[in-house]
């Protein structure tokens, strides 16, 4: 009873209880290998209370009964990308964006191809194409690919628009926000907008990283930073597996400083914290 009573907010809210929670964990587990964790039940009630009331149901029961019966996922994925926390920033880890530019960009011969595998909101892939702009000759940026991906329709609505609040690229060099990002109208207050030669660079997709991937590869750097805290061990050795495999001989994987390889069986070879190389 006290769990019960812990896991509702408050008077009419719909209760989650200890069997709710451990159905979502489960359902994220199997389709995305999330593991969430015991202790989340007041964020996922939190988070979800918003799509009852959309969808006008007064329980749990009849919400999650709606998700596993829904042939086309469509409310499992408004429940994903409910649930998954989605903080990034430009220039996130910078010590990662000065590898790149002085040891990964200048030792690829061909068409640089990256992977934001996990892009969230777009900061990330767009660092990288700003980076790549200015690591390159023209001809060869042009030749240049980023491929960012995640579960998350609502995020990467985002990151396809490519506009962000003048405050959230504080940490991007000066000198690159006005070359590249242009001012816009917003009621919100100033945004800026990517340049044509940032998007230019960036493929969006759609990507649950525990289905079948349709890119080949090879990548001369994946970055799949601050993803893994949220999976098991199991699904992270899957994980660095195909990433293995998806990367060119000499080709970089990067992980987030709060992540590791250490304890999983991979044939990486470590270069720096969070850095490693095939």
């Amino acid at each position: 009873m006290t769990s019960t009573l812990t896991a509702s907010a408050g008077l009419g809210e719909a209760i989650l209880s200890p069997t709710h929670f451990a159905r979502i964990v489960d359902m994220l587990h199997a389709h995305c290998g999330i593991r969430m964790r015991t202790g989340k039940e007041g964020l996922v009630r939190a988070r979800l209370a918003k799509r009852l009331r959309l969808l006008g149901l007064s329980d749990y029961d009849s919400y999650l009964d709606l998700v596993e019966r829904d042939p086309a996922r469509v409310e499992f994925t408004e429940m994903v990308d409910a649930l998954t926390t989605n903080k990034t920033s430009f220039f996130r880890e910078e010590a990662h964006f000065e590898f790149l530019q002085d040891t990964v960009f200048p030792g690829c011969t061909g068409p640089i191809r990256l992977w934001s595998a996990g892009c969230s909101s777009g900061e990330e892939p767009y660092t990288l194409a700003m980076l790549l702009n200015e690591s390159l000759p023209e001809a060869s940026a042009r030749n240049a690919k980023i491929l960012a991906t995640d579960i998350s329709h609502r995020v990467l609505a985002t990151a396809k628009a490519g506009v962000y609040s003048t405050d959230s690229l504080s940490e991007a060099p000066r000198a690159m926000v006005q070359k590249y990002w242009t001012p816009v109208a917003s009621s919100g207050g100033t945004r800026v907008e990517a340049a044509p030669s940032l998007k230019r660079l960036i493929q969006f997709g759609r990507l649950n990283l525990m289905a079948p991937w349709p890119m080949r590869g090879p990548f001369d750097a994946i970055l799949c930073r601050n993803v893994m805290i949220y999976f098991d061990k199991a699904t992270q050795q899957e994980l660095v597996a195909r990433y293995y495999a998806l990367l060119r001989p000499g080709g970089h994987l990067f992980v987030g400083h709060s992540e590791s390889l250490t304890g999983l069986d991979h044939r990486f070879r470590y270069v720096q914290p969070a850095v490693y190389v095939r």
